[in-house]
Order: structure tokens, then sequence, then C-alpha cells
């Protein structure tokens, strides 16, 4: 019996910590300096652009590779499903960077509940940005340039 609660409660408990995406207006309230920033000057708040205009050129497996890092969440809890259907998760928002956000702005902001504590470095751009990527776009990422 004490066994059967202990699970129970466990289960409980990680379905409590797994955080859902958001979307990046969701980020603006406490962050507006930062959202602005992002949205004026980040080609990751428009990434959506070069994913439409090669869509028709792709197979559907391609296109799910290329969702994965140029959309929010593809794939996952409260993430992008399609431009139609999640037209806010079409873009690279805050997100893909810092992690799903539920869960940080269900409580209030607690730095702990979002990827790199509100300080980022390269390791988690590389998740996107790998060598691979690097060498077949010619494209780095841009920590501190234009991500806000």
């Amino acid at each position: 019996m004490l066994a059967a609660s202990k699970s129970a409660g466990s289960k409980a408990e990680s379905s409590k910590a797994v955080a859902s995406f958001v979307g990046s207006s969701s980020c603006e309230g406490c962050h507006e300096k930062e959202f602005i920033t992002f949205k004026k000057h980040s080609k990751k708040a428009h990434s959506d652009r070069s994913v439409k205009i090669m869509a028709k050129q792709l197979t559907p497996e391609e296109l799910k590779e290329c969702y994965a890092c140029h959309t929010t969440g593809y794939g996952k809890p409260g993430g992008f499903v399609s431009f139609e259907k999640t037209p806010d998760m079409g873009h690279a928002g805050c997100e893909v960077c810092h992690g799903p956000g539920s869960a940080h702005v269900e409580s209030g902001g607690k730095k702990n509940l979002i990827l790199g504590k509100g300080r980022m470095s390269v390791k988690e751009c590389e998740t996107c940005h790998n060598p691979e990527r690097v060498s077949n776009f010619r494209f780095k990422p841009m920590l501190y340039g234009g991500a806000h």
C-alpha cells in the first residue's frame, strides 16, 4: 500500500515538473525591454520567413528538421503545430533558448525554472547552431548581438 501511494505521488510531482511552451508574448509583461529588442532586431523573431520560403522544396522529413530550430517548441507540449494552428509559435521565440516557460510564468518569474537562470552561454546555442549547421549555412550564433 505504502509503495503504491509513493508511486502515485511521484507521478503527480513529475507531471507538475513538465513545463509547456507558452509563447514569447507571455514574456513581454515582465521583460518588456528584452521583448521589444528581440522583436525589432533578432533574426529569430522572423525565422518563420525562411522556412516558408523553403517549404515547397523540402520533403516532410526535412521540413520537420527546420521546425525543430526555426519554431518554438515543435513536437512538445504547447509548442508549434503549424503556421495555421499556432502562428505565435511559428518563429524561434524566447523559449527556444530559455526552455518552456509555463512553470517560470506560473511561479511569478523564478529564474531557476528557465534555462540559464537568465544567463545563457554558447553551449545552449549548440542545440541548433551545431558544427554541421554552422558549416552548411555559414551562420554562427549571436548570443549577445540581437537576441535581446
